[in-house]
């Protein structure tokens, strides 16, 4: 039971360190969020067109070299 108990309470003390920690931390503003989550669609577009483009160029150089 020992054990039990002390789970217990090495529970509640991470929690409330959580607490304590989360009330630190400065959240963006909602017009932040919505511009970083843009950018970050927009560079995975980007970079799924580039890869996109590279794959369909690299096969077919790799068939015109095996052929």
């Amino acid at each position: 039971m020992n054990k039990v108990g002390q789970w217990v309470t090495g529970t509640r003390a991470f929690l409330e360190e959580v607490r304590v920690e989360l009330a630190k931390c400065s959240w963006p503003e909602r017009s932040e969020l919505l511009e970083s989550t843009v950018v970050v669609i927009v560079s995975c577009l980007l970079l799924a067109t580039f890869v996109g483009i590279s794959d369909g160029l690299l096969m077919q150089l790799m068939g015109l070299i095996i052929r």
